[in-house]
């Protein structure tokens, strides 16, 4: 389709720009990984030897224009080179051993944060002026306090004062890591905490998003003629209410999607979750350019497929757009 040929456009366009960005943005911080490093040692390193670092990281006396080039090789090529945080780790074994902490915990909370906060949301449009009305003020005072601060009540009140869940971590160092019911039984029990954080919070605005939009929705002419035609009260709310107000709740989603990776950082770093927010948050303070910069292209490339799958959503639940 024509709508789809142009958002494909827009988006290798758009990843261009992201990607020149990401290469860009780590460049023109104040100082360098080198300097980094001798602020680690206070000094205590020859000439020789922080000549040697610079050769041993790749951060040779070469124009930005061969650093853009390699930068380029490098992504097609999936070598991100060495990550000086986690010396002498290569930057993909770093993200692998991260990556997958934060998809399952992240991503799926996220998900059923916008399934829960969507249907409360189309229930609440539907029995608009009921006692469900007062989950919109309840959601949303929890959505507005700072989402650090709530994490930490979480963890005051559960893991300090109850004792109910374990203060920090991803899994009881007692366990074998590997698939087995013990470490999936440990690493559920450890993720309980940052997962309720996570859900709690984003359902307020999930859920007011689309409860303004099912009022909006009802009051059209299309669902008032269902409604005159006697059609099932569940097929109304469904198939013509439902399914019109939640498009522009998808962007949103994707976008949220996305940004899993940067959203997580607040979430890890309170619970020392072992995901790629603290790996990021860590990377950012040792200056670590290879690292940064497969973080920043994952979280780019995310939110590029997640909005590519957007479209393609819109085109299937809205007909309008398949007339473009």
């Amino acid at each position: 389709m024509k709508i789809l040929l142009r958002r494909g456009i827009f988006y290798l366009i758009t990843a261009w720009a992201a990607i020149s960005l990401n290469f860009l943005l780590p460049r023109i911080m104040p100082g360098s990984p080198i300097d980094a490093l001798i602020a680690k040692f206070r000094g205590r390193l020859s000439p020789q030897a922080i000549e040697a670092f610079r050769v041993l990281f790749g951060q040779k006396d070469t124009s930005l224009w061969q650093q853009y080039v390699d930068y380029w090789h490098s992504i097609l090529t999936g070598q991100f080179g060495i990550s000086y945080a986690y010396y002498p780790s290569p930057v993909t074994e770093v993200l692998g051993n991260s990556i997958g902490w934060t998809l399952v915990l992240i991503s799926i909370c996220t998900i059923l944060g916008f399934l829960v906060g969507t249907g409360l949301g189309m229930l609440v449009g539907w029995k608009r002026g009921t006692w469900l009305d007062a989950l919109i003020p309840v959601t949303n005072f929890i959505s507005s306090i700072p989402y650090f601060w709530f994490a930490m009540v979480i963890v005051f009140v559960f893991a300090i004062t109850l004792r109910w869940f374990p203060l920090s971590g991803g899994y009881s160092i007692t366990t074998e890591i590997g698939f087995n019911a013990d470490f999936l039984g440990s690493a559920v029990y450890y993720a309980i905490l940052p997962a309720f954080t996570i859900v709690a919070t984003a359902i307020g605005g999930w859920l007011i998003g689309m409860r303004n939009m099912m009022v909006t929705t009802l009051a059209e002419d299309f669902v008032r003629m269902a409604e005159a035609k006697g059609l099932p009260r569940r097929r109304v709310m469904f198939t013509y209410a439902a399914r019109n107000a939640i498009l522009p709740s998808f962007s949103g989603f994707a976008m949220s999607l996305g940004f899993v990776v940067g959203g997580s950082i607040v979430t890890e770093i309170v619970f020392n979750y072992p995901g790629i927010g603290s790996v990021l948050f860590k990377a950012a303070q040792a200056q670590d350019y290879p690292l940064m910069q497969a973080l920043f292209l994952f979280i780019t490339l995310a939110v590029l497929v997640a909005n590519v799958l957007a479209d393609i959503a819109y085109v299937f639940l809205d007909p309008r757009t398949r007339e473009n």
